[in-house]
This record gives structure tokens, C-alpha cells and sequence, in this order.
């Protein structure tokens, strides 16, 4: 198996080979890969994850081990499929943010979570003229595909996944592929468990400490006319360690129209 991609954004007179390297990422991994040197401070992610861990501990450890116990999961004998075995909220940042409405956050995490969502706001919005350009089509076409009336929608899932006595029974999340933009992944620096769907085979993607995980949805898969397909994942949830994941959804607005870009369907046409 093709070892997986790792792109570095930062790489100065090497920039052509980190756009052969995300080129070749969208096109042969659905453009699922880590990147490094993404511009946020690898404190400032340390910080997040051991807030986030505190929250869970402090707010949500118990509330999980109480619905496990009403849905009798604990030593399943057949497969459930309508469920996954993850702890999770959500946090709303564009076009309006509704962090203050999340219950049990603390000052200090509800301000850095604040950060953290201006942050990777920057970082998603760096992304679509890095694929512009290995696209072909002119710089800001992604980003004005985005924009509605208000826009583009910007949004975080904070997910636990807690040790699971089943893991063959039930996974931490069930295969999917993500419906929107871009979808960039803090995932736990130590607890592995995230695949993707490879030639057939589910594939293990590293944790790699301080990178973002990045992929592409379904609706830029139609914008680039299918040269980046959306890729399908899932989580495996595993029998030691709490996994935790922040994904983060750079998704277009509500009341934008999405369809191929003109010059891709050219391109189509010429080949």
C-alpha cells in the first residue's frame, strides 16, 4: 500500500512539489491527507486538546456511559447499524457563532474554541486557491462558489470516542462521506481509528501530531465536476484508549447554487 500523503504548506522554493503532491492527493487519495506547517501554533493545538479531554471528563463522560446503558450496548451479539459508539457537540461559527449557547464550557475553552474556530477559518480559506491552482481555473472561483447571500457556513464537531467493549459490533462512526466543502480534522495525536475507502480496502490514517487532516466533500466534488471526488470514511472504535476528533466544516453557503465550474466542463469537453 502507497504510503499516505503528507503535504507541507510551508516548504518555500520546494512549492512546486507540494502542488505535485496535493495534485496527486486529490486525485489518487479523494484528497484526504495531513498537512503540516498549516500556520497554527502547535501549543495552541496542545491547549485545545487538553481542554477538550477536561470537558469531556468533567461534562459528557458520564452522560455517555448513561446512554450506553439505556440502549443495552455493552456486550452486543449482533451488529447496530443505526447508531455510533461517539460523545459528541456541535459548535455553530459562521454565519453566526452560538458557542455561548453550548452548555458546561468553561471561560477558558469557550475563549479558545472562539480561536481555534477563527483559526482554521483562515486555514479553509487559504485551501481553495491552493486547489485552484492545481485545478487550472482562475484564482477565487472556489471561494466565490462559497459565498450566498451571507457567506459560506463554518462548523465544528467535538467528538469523543470512548473505549468499546464491541468494537466489531459497532463503529465510532459509520462509513459516509461528508456532504459539504472542505473538512479539515484535529485528530487525537495517539489513539488511531479513522479509515478511508481506498481501491475497495479500508485504509488507516496515521495520527500524526500538530497536522490538520484535510478532505473534500460532496458538493466540491460537483464543483470540480468530479476531478476530486469526495472520499468515504469511517472511525473504528477501539477496545483501550478515548479517541477524541474535532472536525471542522467549511461548507458552502446556504443559499448558494452549486454546480460544475464552466472551465472544468470545458476542460472535459477539449479531452
Amino acid at each position: 500500500m502507497e504510503n499516505f500523503p503528507v503535504i507541507n504548506m510551508d516548504n518555500g522554493e520546494e512549492r512546486a512539489a507540494t502542488m505535485d503532491q496535493n495534485k496527486y492527493a486529490c486525485q489518487n487519495w479523494a484528497h484526504l491527507l495531513q498537512v503540516l506547517n498549516h500556520g497554527i501554533p502547535h501549543d495552541f493545538l496542545d491547549t485545545v486538546e487538553r481542554l477538550k479531554k477536561e470537558h469531556y471528563k468533567k461534562s459528557m463522560e458520564q452522560r455517555f456511559k448513561e446512554l450506553v446503558a439505556t440502549k443495552a450496548m455493552e456486550g452486543l451479539e449482533a451488529e447496530v447499524t443505526d447508531m455510533d459508539w461517539e460523545s459528541t457537540f456541535h459548535l455553530r461559527h459562521l454565519p453566526q457563532s452560538n458557542i455561548s449557547e453550548i452548555p458546561d464550557l468553561s471561560d477558558e475553552y469557550m475563549k479558545v474554541m472562539k480561536e481555534f474556530a477563527l483559526k482554521l477559518e483562515k486555514l479553509a480559506e487559504e485551501l481553495p486557491d491552493f486547489l485552484c491552482e492545481n485545478l487550472g481555473v482562475e484564482k477565487g472561483y472556489l471561494k466565490k462558489a462559497f459565498y450566498g447571500a451571507e457567506g459560506p457556513t463554518f462548523g465544528i464537531k467535538v467528538a469523543n470516542y470512548p473505549p468499546c467493549p464491541t468494537p466489531d459490533k459497532i463503529k465510532g462512526l459509520r462509513a459516509l462521506t461528508d456532504a459539504g466543502g472542505i473538512i479539515l480534522l484535529l485528530q487525537d495525536p495517539q489513539v488511531g481509528g479513522l479509515q478511508l475507502l481506498k481501491d475497495d480496502e479500508w485504509v488507516d490514517v496515521p495520527p500524526l501530531r500538530h497536522s490538520v487532516v484535510i478532505n473534500l466533500g460532496d458538493q466540491l466534488e460537483v464543483i470540480t465536476n468530479g476531478k476530486y471526488k469526495s472520499v468515504e470514511h469511517r472511525v473504528v472504535a477501539q477496545t483501550d484508549g478515548a479517541r477524541m476528533l474535532i472536525a471542522s466544516f467549511y461548507n458552502p453557503g446556504s443559499d448558494a447554487v452549486i454546480y460544475p465550474a464552466p472551465a472544468l466542463l470545458e476542460k472535459a469537453k477539449e479531452d
